[in-house]
């Protein structure tokens, strides 16, 4: 079975598995999101869904955070820690939307990448799940996975992404690294990974090891 069989087994087996596929972050609107994914640096998404409508519900729109003085934002973000970089990213990130892309978030990964505090992980995300193109979402549980199943060889995230663009067809890309964390969560998890009622074992060549 070569990379690309290996990794369509995958997917399949993934969607046995969740059928469902969508971001944990609760936030749909693009800027909404944009903001709930640069909260969950270091953060559990869990926290980040309590945070987020209470900092919504202060600044219910874009051109209200761009306003919005950085210490009334990180009073409300503290609980996700890093909370001073975070609040700054924030504001300044609605700043530019509104001054330069109309108040709407941009649909290039190049546009995004100027944004303050957003990454590929980040940039990925957003292309995939608000304006559905191919995407690669290389976070820890991605990267994880897809290196106990042999389908990458790197702990670098630009790596990882690249290598898994290679075998796996754009239309899945998202719902893949969606269905990565849940199962990342639920039984591949970092430490004593449930092997024994994985449905992936007999796919994966780390089946059985300790993490």
């Amino acid at each position: 079975m070569n990379k690309k069989e290996l990794c369509n087994a995958v997917v399949e087996g993934l969607k046995a598995l969740y059928p469902a596929a969508e971001c944990s972050l609760t936030e749909r609107e693009a800027y909404r999101l944009l903001i709930a994914v640069r909260l969950s640096a270091q953060c559990t998404d869990a926290r980040v869904n309590m945070v987020t409508p209470v900092l919504f519900e202060k600044f219910a729109t874009l051109e209200a955070l761009a306003e919005a003085s950085v210490e009334d934002i990180e009073e409300i973000v503290k609980p996700c820690g890093l909370f001073h970089t975070k609040a700054r990213d924030i504001k300044n990130m609605c700043v530019m939307l509104r001054d330069e892309y109309g108040g709407t978030v941009p649909d290039t990964m190049e546009q995004l990448l100027r944004l303050p505090g957003v990454g590929r992980k980040t940039a990925n995300l957003i292309l995939g799940d608000v304006y559905g193109q191919p995407s690669i979402v290389a976070d820890t549980h991605c990267i994880r996975i897809s290196n106990r199943l042999g389908l990458t060889d790197s702990k670098d995230p630009y790596k990882v992404e690249m290598q898994l663009r290679k075998v796996v067809e754009p239309a899945e890309g998202g719902d893949l690294c969606h269905r990565f964390v849940l199962f990342g969560r639920d039984i591949c998890t970092a430490r004593a990974p449930k092997c024994g009622r994985c449905p992936l074992a007999p796919l994966c060549p780390s089946n059985g090891e300790k993490g």
